[in-house]
């Protein structure tokens, strides 16, 4: 990881929604736009009320089908001492070896629970949670597949490696934000600017397009469409001063 945000930064950029984030983002990266960071597969946020969420990534793989994993008596100490080791907050990433098949659940009252008291906020898991009501009650959010009723099998099998969730490789301590419309997982190099990089795409949108559109009372539909071409125009001008590309939204 080559930086980490300071806590007012992460608390401004957890005040707006992941489509917000995702717009400056596009903006400042050298990356792939057409789903290079973001999750491909649609995911469903159990928790929308508790708002967006955002950490650093800390990764595992369970596989709730394979009794073997439980039968290494360190592997709960040593994935526990890993993530608490990891500076937070921290989403937990987990890819579940089982999938298609939901087998098991890693996530529930007490897992919720023990990882809020080791700086996690919530997790991204294309496997399963339950306890879904004691979870939010520890204020730990879950982005899932589904809800079920048992763990089955469920142990760390590995962990502190990248992972692919909903068609998505997260490494460990890629900046995540995720809330009811999905993740993005922020690419290094793409970190510093992300927020002064969604502030203004906001204020731009708001200031050009939108202002167009809700000014566009009284006005006949020959007037509102040149106002708002105007308005496009501007907007577009407006991001390529100031970031360079094309200008788009």
């Amino acid at each position: 990881m080559k930086s980490r945000l300071t806590h007012s930064e992460l608390l401004q950029l957890k005040r707006w929604n992941t489509p917000t984030l995702y717009n400056g983002w596009e903006q400042i990266t050298h990356n792939d736009i057409a789903g290079d960071a973001f999750n491909l597969e649609e995911t469903r946020d159990f928790m929308p009320q508790m708002g967006p969420m955002i950490g650093y990534a800390v990764t595992v793989m369970i596989e709730p089908s394979n009794p073997e994993h439980k039968q290494v008596a360190s592997a709960g100490s040593d994935y526990r001492d890993y993530v608490g080791s990891t500076p937070g907050p921290k989403i937990v990433v987990v890819q579940d070896l089982d999938k298609p098949a939901v087998l098991g659940s890693f996530w529930g009252e007490v897992n919720s629970n023990l990882h809020r008291s080791l700086g996690c906020v919530g997790t991204i898991t294309d496997g399963a949670i339950r306890d879904i009501d004691e979870m939010t009650n520890a204020g730990f959010k879950a982005l899932a597949k589904r809800l079920c009723v048992g763990h089955a099998h469920v142990a760390p099998a590995r962990w502190n490696c990248d992972v692919e969730v909903f068609g998505r490789t997260v490494r460990p301590g890629q900046l995540i934000h995720a809330d009811k419309h999905g993740f993005l997982a922020i690419p290094d190099e793409d970190q510093t600017r992300l927020l002064e990089a969604s502030l203004f795409m906001d204020r731009d949108e708001c200031d050009t397009i939108i202002a167009a559109a809700r000014n566009g009372a009284g006005k006949s539909m020959k007037e509102l469409l040149v106002d708002l071409d105007a308005a496009a125009a501007q907007f577009k001008r407006n991001t390529r001063e100031k970031f360079g590309g094309d200008g788009e939204w």
